[in-house]
């Protein structure tokens, strides 16, 4: 036997029977050679952890634009936050933590520049809406590797397409990325706002706070206990009502309190008017995009631009505006 088979057969005599197992995923969209040493599961991480898309998640918001401070969150280390405490939670119901990890290091592929206002900006552009979601999944599909995808698994583009938005993951692993989520930017977004002084720890809700804890470790320690509790002898992923009841009122105090309105969204404004003007700009000059980004006939523009400026990170969409947009001071050599 290989290693992967060592593997495979450790997965079915230790996992729990609700366990997505490697050796008998539903496969890719193309076929490949088995690996000696590594799961399916453990090669679609892999792949994901190496991909370009993973990398310029240091550099796009997560919810503070252009932090002044090495400590706020980016999207890359809310996506490593998700991917901790999902393991854990995995590792705990028996789950496939290598599923498990793949789908939360991928969920958020797809997202925009400058957060969820990105997703706004595009969709004026497009007939329906741009969801980071759809995009996460078009990126591992379609996008990576020069237009040749990343050739995942089928479980794993399930866990990914549905950790938000409309629909259901299938497989149990996918359930935890999708809950697991929610946990993790609700409470480092709480300890960035009070990092920025938005918020003062006495302005957070009294009951969700004396029932979950004073601070982020304390908190994402009781959800998770609750959620591996409530999920053991359940067909799905879930948290008591109790529990589910406190973490959603601490979820819209920061909708109210955070998301909008804030100081911290006063940029934004700005942040959609340079995401509008590039994706109108490359819509108006097509000629502009980037040789993967071009259209092939039968394609439709709106589509590449906004394949092309979702991929951005912050400071290069800015960068790109500037280019774009604002005179250069005259230099004479």
């Amino acid at each position: 036997m290989t290693i992967r088979e060592d593997i495979e057969q450790l997965e079915r005599e230790t996992l729990s029977p609700r366990a997505a197992l490697s050796a008998e995923t539903r496969g890719r969209e193309h076929p490949i050679d088995t690996c000696s040493i590594r799961t399916d599961f453990q090669r679609d991480r892999d792949r994901i952890i190496h991909c370009k898309s993973f990398r310029r998640l240091k550099h796009k918001t997560q919810v503070f634009l252009a932090p002044e401070g090495d400590h706020y969150r980016t999207r890359l280390t809310h996506t490593m936050e998700v991917a901790q405490i999902s393991r854990t939670v995995a590792r705990a119901l028996r789950l496939n933590e290598d599923l498990t990890e793949a789908i939360a290091l991928g969920h958020d592929l797809g997202h925009t520049p400058f957060g969820h206002i990105g997703e706004s900006a595009l969709s004026r552009f497009l007939p329906g809406e741009f969801r980071h979601n759809e995009q996460s999944l078009r990126v591992v599909e379609v996008l990576e590797y020069e237009g040749a995808g990343l050739n995942l698994c089928w479980e794993v583009r399930d866990g990914i397409l549905h950790h938000s938005g409309e629909g259901f993951p299938a497989t149990l692993e996918g359930q935890i990325v999708r809950t697991t989520d929610r946990i993790a930017y609700i409470n480092h977004d709480i300890d960035d706002a009070l990092r920025a002084d938005i918020l003062k720890p006495d302005d957070l809700p009294a009951g969700p706070i004396r029932a979950l804890g004073k601070n982020p470790g304390q908190r994402i320690d009781a959800l998770t206990h609750d959620m591996v509790d409530s999920s053991l002898d359940s067909p799905e992923i879930r948290m008591s009502e109790q529990v589910s009841a406190l973490m959603n009122e601490l979820r819209d105090f920061l909708f109210d309190m955070v998301y909008i309105g804030s100081i911290a969204k006063t940029e934004e404004d700005k942040a959609v008017r340079v995401l509008e003007s590039l994706a109108q700009h490359y819509m108006d000059n097509p000629h502009d995009l980037p040789g993967e980004f071009q259209p092939s006939p039968g394609e439709d523009l709106a589509v590449k631009v906004c394949d092309y400026v979702a991929g951005m990170t912050d400071r290069y969409a800015l960068m790109k505006y500037e280019q774009l947009f604002l005179p250069r001071s005259w230099m004479v050599e």
